[in-house]
C-alpha cells in the first residue's frame, strides 16, 4: 500500500460494506495506491480473487504482488469488458472511491491543483486526447459555460465563459498562473472555494466522469453475484446523486426500471 499516493478514506466502513467472503471474488476499481485493495486482500482466503482497476499509469506502479490480485489498467467504466476477457462473469462485491487521488492533485505537472503552475493537463489517463487547454482554448463559449455551470456550479459561469474566450484571442491559455490572472477578477464569495469548483467542473469533462460513472453502474449490475455487494465512496454533489439514483432506482438517472 502507498500512502503518499493516495490514503484511502473509510477505510474501515468500506471493508465491512463489502462482507467479504474469504473464497469470494472481488472488484477494486480505483486501485490508487492499494490501500483498499491491501485490505481485501488480508480478508480474502488462499483461493479468493481481487481485481483492481485503474486507468492512471502511474498508480499502476503501487502494485502490491499478491498472485490474488489481477490489475486492469483501464477505466472502470470497462467493467464487463475487461472481467469478461479475464474470464469472470459475476463477482461477489465492488468497491469504488470516486473522484481525483492525493497524488495526482499533489503532483503539479499532472496540472489538477491551482496551487501550483502547470500546463493545464488535468488527464486522469495520460493517453487521453483531450486535456484542460484544449477545453479551455477550442470551446465554443456557450459549450464553456455549460461545463462551468453544469460540473462546477459555478454561479456566474457565463461570464466566466465570456471573459475565457476573449482571453484566449489574444493568446493561447496553456499554464495554470496565465488561466489563474483570467480568472481572478471573477471570482465570487470565497477564493479557494471558487477555484476548486472551476477546476473541478474541466477535470470532470477532460476525463468524462460522469459518463463514465453511469456506464460503471449499469456494468455493476450485469457483474455483480446475486447478494453482491457494491461500495461507492463519493465526493461531489453530481456523482453522489447519481450514486444515490442509482442505489434507489437501479439507474443512474433516477428512474426505476430494474430490480435491484
Amino acid at each position: 500500500m502507498n500512502t503518499d499516493y493516495h490514503l484511502p478514506v473509510l477505510l474501515e466502513e468500506s471493508i465491512q460494506g463489502l462482507d467479504i467472503q474469504p473464497q469470494g471474488i472481488y472488484v477494486d476499481v480505483t486501485f490508487g495506491g492499494g490501500g483498499h485493495s491491501s485490505e481485501i486482500l488480508k480478508a480474502l482466503g488462499r483461493d479468493g480473487r481481487l481485481i483492481g482497476f485503474d486507468q492512471d499509469a502511474d498508480a499502476l506502479q503501487n502494485v502490491l504482488g499478491d498472485d490474488r490480485l489481477t490489475i486492469q489498467p483501464h477505466n472502470f467504466r470497462y467493467l464487463k469488458k475487461y472481467l469478461r476477457l479475464d474470464g469472470i462473469t459475476q463477482v461477489d462485491g465492488i468497491l469504488a472511491d470516486l473522484g481525483v487521488s492525493s497524488f495526482q492533485i499533489n503532483t503539479p505537472e499532472r496540472g489538477f491543483s491551482f496551487r501550483f503552475d502547470a500546463d493545464l493537463d488535468m488527464r486522469m489517463d495520460k493517453k487521453g486526447k483531450k486535456d484542460a487547454a484544449s477545453i479551455i482554448n477550442k470551446y465554443r463559449v456557450e459549450d464553456l459555460q455549460a461545463v462551468l455551470g453544469r460540473y462546477g456550479e459555478v454561479r456566474n459561469a457565463k461570464s466566466l465563459a465570456q471573459a475565457i474566450v476573449e482571453a484566449r484571442r489574444k493568446a493561447p491559455i496553456k499554464t495554470t498562473a496565465k488561466f489563474l490572472d483570467i480568472i481572478g477578477p471573477w471570482i465570487r464569495g470565497d477564493r479557494n472555494r471558487y477555484l476548486a469548483q472551476v477546476f473541478q467542473a474541466l477535470r470532470i469533462e477532460v476525463n468524462d466522469e460522469m459518463g463514465a460513472l453511469e456506464d460503471f453502474f449499469k456494468d455493476a449490475i450485469d457483474v455483480l453475484a446475486p447478494g453482491g455487494k457494491l461500495v461507492v465512496i463519493s465526493y461531489h454533489s453530481l456523482e453522489d446523486r447519481m450514486t444515490k439514483n442509482f442505489m434507489k432506482t437501479g439507474n443512474a438517472e433516477g428512474k426505476v426500471e430494474k430490480d435491484f
